[in-house]
């Protein structure tokens, strides 16, 4: 792998710059702006993701089709999503199409007209993408779990919104919370590809650098009220569906490293890991069965999903929560730890061949005001955790005592 070197500059209005110079054909550009549905009052859920929608149904200076051929017409693409924290607009593209990539980004973030006709079309889009979440209970179920776990809370909160509230938005309702909330001095301008930072840097201050400055003060309201749940819901799906879990450091706690690596040993992508062999593959209980870690600025989730046959589900909970009893009171031996640290860091090097999986993961990292980590950074943090470093953080997120349980039994 290259040597990763990251240069960072902030624009006079506030918007910061993050690049890494990579050789290749390929570069990635993206618009990160720290606004995402936790950023909503409750009558606006799915505002953001709405946003995402439409900012590309119209500018001062393209119609929707212009936005959407400016690169596709050249082999590129052009996307964008919404988290609870963020909105992101992305680019891949060949290297030559540097400054068209660019200008439309600039075009779409802030010459964007939201016509009134586009709106209302868009939110048959959206509402559909409601409807398909609805129609798969194992994706719905995340979002339930989410405000279970984040009760009374707007990071509990369905991305997408509901219907009844989508189909209420108006005009003024998107342009006030676009100015309320899309921040200069909150985004970020990332790319990795072949261009210097000196002209990545020229580059920006021309498309971006004459946006004046735009300051909103930051109105999250912390998550400090968990109390653990367990809610079981009749639904006709032939699988019952299963979620365990409980809260976990935030994105920038010194455990987060330990907390990633413990997540990746319990449920982590890799057909080896403990919940794959003991519960798939030893009895053939779950078709998918995963653990995941969401890391928020100021906490985070661990869970557990699994589809079970229903008359497997009780016995396959019971073998989860074996699971997690054995990471909080059996150490791992050191050949266990050692291969564990080989899997976390081999999938890491991995995944930073796409590279825009690597701009996403850094620019994430600047929004929340983290060092920007290189790969040797980060294999140091994975190679200094202990087995005993392991078992405690087991034993802070899987107190069977602070777990909360979300199930969707079948009733057929």
């Amino acid at each position: 792998m290259e040597t990763e070197q990251y240069n960072i500059a902030t624009l006079p209005n506030g918007i910061r710059l993050l690049h890494r110079q990579k050789k290749g054909e390929i570069a990635h550009l993206v618009l990160v702006v720290g606004t995402g549905s936790r950023d909503e009052r409750e009558e606006q859920n799915g505002l953001a993701h709405f946003i995402e929608h439409t900012i590309f149904k119209g500018t001062k200076n393209r119609k929707p089709y212009h936005i959407l051929s400016c690169l596709d017409n050249v082999g590129g693409d052009l996307n964008a999503f919404t988290t609870k924290e963020e909105t992101c607009l992305q680019a891949s593209f060949l290297n030559t199409y540097y400054s068209r990539a660019m200008d439309l980004l600039e075009d779409i973030a802030f010459q964007a007209t939201f016509p009134e006709n586009e709106l209302e079309k868009e939110k048959e889009v959206v509402l559909d993408e409601i409807n398909s979440y609805l129609d798969m209970p194992s994706e719905e179920i995340y979002d339930v779990f989410e405000d279970l776990m984040f009760k009374n809370h707007p990071l509990g909160r369905n991305i997408l919104g509901t219907s009844e509230l989508v189909k209420g938005f108006k005009r003024d309702d998107v342009l006030a919370f676009f100015q309320e909330n899309y921040s200069t001095d909150t985004m970020v301008l990332a790319t990795i590809g072949d261009i210097s930072f000196k002209e990545f840097e020229k580059m920006a201050m021309r498309f971006f650098g004459h946006l004046p400055a735009h300051l909103t003060p930051n109105r999250r309201k912390p998550f400090q009220s968990y109390q653990p749940r367990r809610v079981e819901m009749e639904r006709s799906n032939h699988l019952s569906h299963c979620m365990i879990g409980g809260l976990a450091p935030e994105f920038t706690h010194p455990k987060k490293r330990t907390m990633v690596l413990l997540n990746n040993i319990l449920g982590g992508p890799a057909m080896n890991s403990r919940l794959s062999l003991n519960i798939r593959e030893k009895y053939g209980f779950a078709y998918t069965i995963e653990s995941q870690y969401n890391a928020y600025s100021d906490t985070g989730l661990v869970s557990v999903y699994m589809g079970v046959d229903p008359d497997s589900l009780d016995r396959a909970v019971g073998l989860v929560l074996k699971e997690l009893d054995k990471l909080r009171n059996q150490k791992m031996g050191t050949m266990q730890l050692h291969h564990a640290k080989q899997q976390l860091m081999g999938q890491l090097a991995l995944g930073r061949e796409s590279g825009m999986s690597e701009l996403l993961a850094i620019t994430r990292s600047m929004l929340m005001d983290e060092p920007i980590e290189t790969v040797p950074d980060i294999i140091h943090t994975i190679e200094v955790i202990t087995a005993e470093d392991l078992q405690e953080e087991a034993n802070l997120v899987f107190n069977p005592d602070q777990l909360s349980t979300l199930i969707f039994r079948s009733a057929k």
